[in-house]
C-alpha cells in the first residue's frame, strides 16, 4: 500500500462523553447490506477478538472474522477514544487497520472493518498527506476533521460519510459515490452589503435575514432560496423577530421605527412610530399580541399589535437599550443596556423586580431559557454570562471569545447556548457544565445574528462578512474544540532547537506546536490585541512578541510565562526579532521607529528617520547591522552600536513590507506592496538590485533557507513562491490557500530542510522542500488545523450521488469539476463503483513556475 501520512496526536482534543450525547444504536437493515451495524458498547468491548500489540505483523493477513471487521462503531464515541488511543501506542494496531483499508479496494466485503479503521485512525490524529485511497469502501465513516491533502480517493465509496470540518485540499475524489456525505453546514448566503440580524420562523421552514441597507432578506429552509424581500426601512435592520404564530415579522431599525410584516406575502402591514432615535432590539409576547422595542433613546416600549398604540414604558436604564426579552410565560420582560446591567420587569406593572450586575461592558443582547429560570446575556467586556432568574445570581461565566459578544441564543431544548462574536466565530455552550461544546470557524467578520431551528439541529448565523451561514448544531455532531487559531495567522517562526514551530494570531495568542508532529503544544495568552510577529532567541529559550496593544513581549518558552513586556512604542508593534548574540531585541513600529532594547537591562534606543510607520526588521548575520522596511517605500541600514542610519536603499514604489539578510551572502531581501521582491547587494561599491517578479498581488514577507540558496515568498495572491538566490529564477508556486500568505520560515530536519507556512486562512502548514535542481519539489508534512471545512483544490468531477446544497458548499470552499449527475437525496440510487482508479497528476498543490 502506497501510505503517506502523518499521526498527530491531541491530548487535549479528546472526546467528552457529556458532549456528545448518549450513543446511539442503530440496528441493520436486513434489506441494504450496504448498512451498517453498531451497538452500545465500553471502552472493553470484544477486546480480547481485536489484534494485539505485535500481533498485527507484515506477515500477518489481517482476519474478516474479527470485531471491527462485523460491526460498526464509528458512533461509539468512547470506543473510538480508546481505539484512538491504542493506535497512537501501538505501531501494531496500527498497521493493522491500515491493512483493513486496503483490503476494502477489492473486496467489499472489508467496507465495515475499512470504515471503521480509517475513523479510528484519524480519531488517533493520522493525517493522510499524498496518500493512495484509490477505491476504498468506507460507507458511514466518521472523519470529521481530519486531515486529508493530495489524497488519490477515486472511484472510493464515500456514501453517507461524514467530512464536517474536514481539510480536504487538493484531494482528488473523482467518480466517487457521495450520497449523504455530511460536511456540518450548508452553503452560504452571500448578500449584497452586512448582514446585521437573523431569525428562524417558529416552524422552521424559513427563516429572515435583516441587513445594513434596510432590507429584510426571507429564504427557505430546505431549498436555501430567497423567497422575499422585505423593503420599507430607510436604514440598518437591527432587529427581528417572527410572532408566535409565525404569521409576522417584527424588525427594528436605525430609522427609529418598528415595522410589522405579513411573513407570508412580505406586506407591510403597519409602521410604528415613538422612538425618537435608533431601535436596537424587538421582541413579541408569547400570546404574540404585544411587541416590546428599545433602542438608543433609554425606555422599553410595549406595542399593541392589533392597534400600534403605546400601552406601557419602561424606564430606569442609564444607557441605550441593546436587547429585550419576554420570559416565556409572559409575566416578565427582561432589558439590558450600554449602562452593563439587565433589568426585569413585571409585564403587567411595568415595575422593575430585579437588576443584574456582573458586566463590565455593554450587555448585546438575552436570552431567556426555554422555561424561564435562566437568562443568558452577551457583552462587550467579551464574556457571556448565564444567570439564575430566581436567585438573581450568576451561575456560569463562559470565556474564550477574545472580542465583544453581541448575539446570543438558548436552544429550544435549553441544553445549548449559542454566542456570537465581533471575533468572526460562533461558539456554542453546554448550559449544564458551561464548557466550550465547539468553535463554528467560516465568518471573515463580526457575527451580528444567531437563531436556532425551532428542533434545535441547525443554526443560523449572520456576519458584517455579507453572508449568512447554516450549521448542523446537533449534540452528536459538536465534539470538536479546536486548538488552531481561530483568527488570521499573522507570522511563524521555527525554533533553532528544531523541536518547536510558533505562529501568532489575530486571536491575541501566540501557539506552539509540535514540530514533528504538529500536535498543540501550548498557548500564551498576554496581549490585549491582535499579536503580528514573533521570534525565538538564537537558543530557542524565548520567545518574542510584538502586538497592536503597543507592547512588546517576552515569554518563557518551557513554562509559557511572560518574562518582560517592552513598553514604549506609541504605535502597534509590526515586527521583533533578536540579534544573533540573544543579548538584544528589535522591534518595528507603526510610530515610524525602530527601538533597540537591551534584554538585561531593559534599556531602549530608539532609531527614528523613517518617514512612516515601520512594518520590518532584521539583524545582519555578524549582529552589526539592522535593516528596516517601511511604508515611506525606503528600505533602511542602520549600524546597531551607533544607531545611525548608514543606508538608504530607494527602489520599492509602494509599501517596503518586509526585510530579511541572507545567513551566507551579503546580500538582503525586501517585499513590496508593488509587488515586487528586491535583492540588494551589501558589497563594495555600494548597492545592487535584483527584481524578482511574478506575484500577482502585494508581496506581505520573505525569508531566506538556512542555507541561503533559496528565498521564500508569500504574497496576498495567496501563494508562497520559492526563488533561486542566485538566478532569480522562480523554482516552485506553492498554491491554493485560501488567503493571504504573511508568515514563512524555515526549518531543517532529518528528512531534509522544510517550510512553515501562515495564513490569513488561519492555517499553520509544514511542508518539505527538496531542491535537488530544476524545480523544486514540495510536499506538506503537516496542518494545524482549526475545524474549518477546505476542500481547495479538491476534484469532484464525475462524483455520484452529491446533492445539490454540498456541491455548492465544496465549491464555495474551492473544489473543482463538475459531479457526474445531481440528485436529489431521495432519488439517489446507491450502487458500488467498478471504476479502476486513474492518477489525478499535479498533487501537491505546487507548480514549477513555467507552467
Amino acid at each position: 500500500m502506497s501510505v503517506h501520512s502523518t499521526t498527530v496526536h491531541h491530548s487535549d482534543d479528546q472526546t467528552d462523553p457529556a458532549v456528545d450525547g448518549s450513543l446511539q444504536t442503530i440496528e441493520k437493515a436486513p434489506d441494504d447490506q450496504d448498512c451498517h451495524e453498531s451497538i452500545r458498547s465500553t471502552p472493553s468491548f470484544e477486546a480480547h477478538s481485536l489484534p494485539q500489540e505485535g500481533t498485527a505483523t507484515a506477515e500477518q493477513e489481517p482476519e474478516i472474522n474479527t470485531s471491527l471487521a462485523r460491526k460498526s462503531i464509528v458512533n461509539d464515541h468512547l470506543l473510538l477514544q480508546f481505539l484512538g488511543e491504542r493506535a497512537q501506542r501501538e505501531p501494531g494496531f496500527k498497521k493493522q487497520l491500515f491493512a483493513y483499508i486496503e483490503k476494502s479496494k477489492k473486496d467489499k466485503r472489508w467496507r465495515i472493518a475499512a470504515a471503521n479503521a480509517i475513523t479510528i485512525l484519524v480519531r488517533s490524529g493520522v493525517q493522510f498527506m499524498d496518500t493512495d485511497l484509490n477505491g476504498i469502501r468506507i460507507p458511514g465513516a466518521d472523519l470529521r476533521y481530519g486531515v486529508f491533502d493530495s489524497v488519490q480517493m477515486q472511484d472510493a465509496d464515500l456514501r453517507r460519510v461524514n467530512l464536517r470540518g474536514a481539510w480536504l485540499r487538493q484531494t482528488n475524489f473523482r467518480r466517487s459515490q457521495m450520497a449523504g456525505v455530511h460536511l456540518g453546514e450548508s452553503p452560504s448566503l452571500v448578500e449584497d452589503c452586512e448582514v446585521s440580524s437573523c431569525a428562524y420562523s417558529p416552524n422552521g421552514k424559513i427563516f429572515a435575514v435583516g441587513l445594513e441597507n434596510g432590507n429584510i432578506s426571507v429564504y427557505s429552509t430546505s431549498s436555501r432560496e430567497r423567497t422575499l424581500t422585505l423593503r420599507g426601512h430607510s436604514d440598518v435592520v437591527r432587529c427581528i423577530a417572527y410572532s408566535p404564530s409565525g404569521k409576522l415579522i417584527a424588525s427594528g431599525s436605525h430609522d427609529q421605527r418598528v415595522r410589522l410584516w405579513d411573513a407570508e406575502t412580505g406586506l407591510l402591514l403597519r409602521t410604528i412610530d415613538g422612538h425618537y432615535s435608533w431601535v436596537h432590539c424587538v421582541a413579541y409576547s408569547p400570546r404574540g399580541d404585544k411587541i416590546a422595542s428599545a433602542g438608543d433613546d433609554q425606555a422599553v416600549r410595549i406595542w399593541d399589535v392589533v392597534t400600534g398604540v403605546c400601552s406601557l414604558r419602561l424606564f430606569e436604564h442609564n444607557g441605550a437599550i441593546l436587547s429585550v426579552a419576554y420570559s416565556p410565560n409572559g409575566q416578565q420582560i427582561a432589558s439590558s443596556s450600554t449602562d452593563c446591567t439587565i433589568r426585569l420587569w413585571d409585564a403587567r406593572t411595568g415595575s422593575c423586580s430585579h437588576i443584574l450586575f456582573g458586566h463590565h461592558d455593554n450587555v448585546w443582547e438575552i436570552a431567556y431559557s426555554p422555561r424561564g429560570d435562566q437568562i443568558v446575556s452577551a457583552s462587550g467586556d467579551e464574556t457571556v454570562r448565564l444567570w439564575d432568574v430566581e436567585t438573581e445570581t450568576c451561575r456560569f461565566i463562559l470565556e474564550g471569545h477574545i472580542h465583544a459578544v453581541e448575539r446570543v441564543a438558548f436552544s429550544p431544548k435549553g441544553d445549548q447556548i449559542a454566542s456570537g462574536s465581533a471575533d468572526a466565530t460562533v461558539r456554542l455552550w453546554d448550559v449544564e457544565t458551561g464548557r466550550c461544546r465547539q468553535t463554528l470557524i467560516g465568518h471573515g467578520d463580526a457575527v451580528k445574528g444567531v437563531s436556532f431551528s425551532p428542533d434545535g439541529n441547525q443554526l443560523v448565523s449572520g456576519s458584517l462578512d455579507r453572508t449568512t451561514r447554516l450549521w448542523d448544531v446537533s449534540v452528536g455532531g459538536a465534539r470538536f474544540v479546536s486548538r488552531g487559531h481561530s483568527m488570521d495567522v499573522c507570522n511563524v517562526r521555527c525554533s533553532p532547537r528544531g523541536d518547536l514551530i510558533a505562529s501568532c494570531s489575530v486571536d491575541r495568542t501566540i501557539r506552539l506546536w509540535n514540530a514533528d508532529t504538529g500536535a498543540h503544544h501550548r498557548t500564551l495568552s498576554g496581549h490585549s490585541d491582535s499579536v503580528f510577529t514573533i521570534a525565538y532567541s538564537p537558543q530557542g529559550e524565548w520567545v518574542a512578541s510584538g502586538s497592536f496593544d503597543q507592547t512588546a513581549r517576552v515569554w518563557d518558552v518551557e513554562s509559557g510565562t511572560c518574562i518582560d513586556t517592552l513598553v514604549g512604542h506609541t504605535g502597534s508593534v509590526e515586527c521583533v526579532t533578536f540579534s544573533p548574540g540573544g543579548d538584544m531585541v528589535a522591534t518595528a513600529s507603526d510610530d515610524m521607529t525602530v527601538r533597540l532594547w537591551n534584554v538585561a537591562t531593559g534599556e531602549c534606543l530608539s532609531l527614528r528617520g523613517h518617514t512612516d510607520g515601520v512594518r520590518g526588521v532584521a539583524f545582519s548575520p555578524n549582529g552589526n547591522m539592522i535593516a528596516s522596511a517601511s511604508k515611506d517605500c525606503t528600505v533602511r541600514i542602520w549600524d546597531v552600536g551607533s544607531g545611525l542610519c548608514n543606508q538608504i536603499l530607494i527602489g520599492h514604489t509602494d509599501w517596503a513590507r518586509d526585510v530579511t539578510f541572507s545567513p551566507n551572502r551579503n546580500q538582503l531581501a525586501s517585499a513590496g506592496y508593488d509587488k515586487l521582491i528586491r535583492i540588494w547587494g551589501m558589497g563594495v561599491g555600494g548597492p545592487y538590485t535584483m527584481m524578482l517578479t511574478g506575484h500577482d498581488d502585494r508581496v506581505a514577507c520573505v525569508a531566506y533557507s538556512l542555507q541561503g540558496d533559496l528565498l521564500a515568498s508569500g504574497s496576498w495572491d495567496k501563494t508562497a513562491r520559492l526563488w533561486d538566490v542566485i538566478t532569480g529564477e522562480c523554482r516552485a508556486v506553492i498554491q491554493n490557500f485560501q488567503d493571504v500568505v504573511f508568515g514563512l520560515s524555515w526549518g531543517t530536519f532529518s528528512g531534509g530542510q522544510f517550510l512553515v507556512t501562515g495564513c490569513h486562512d488561519k492555517s499553520v502548514l509544514k511542508w518539505k522542500i527538496e531542491n535537488e535542481g530544476g524545480p523544486c519539489r514540495v510536499r506538506l508534512l503537516w496542518s494545524a488545523m482549526n475545524g474549518a471545512l477546505n476542500a481547495t483544490g479538491a476534484s469532484i468531477q464525475d462524483v455520484r450521488g452529491l446533492d445539490p446544497l454540498n456541491k455548492q458548499l465544496l465549491k464555495q470552499r474551492g473544489a473543482i469539476g463538475e459531479p457526474e449527475h445531481i440528485l436529489h437525496p431521495s432519488l439517489i440510487t446507491m450502487t458500488p463503483s467498478g471504476i479502476q482508479a486513474v492518477n489525478s497528476g499535479n498533487r501537491n498543490g505546487f507548480l514549477p513556475c513555467s507552467q
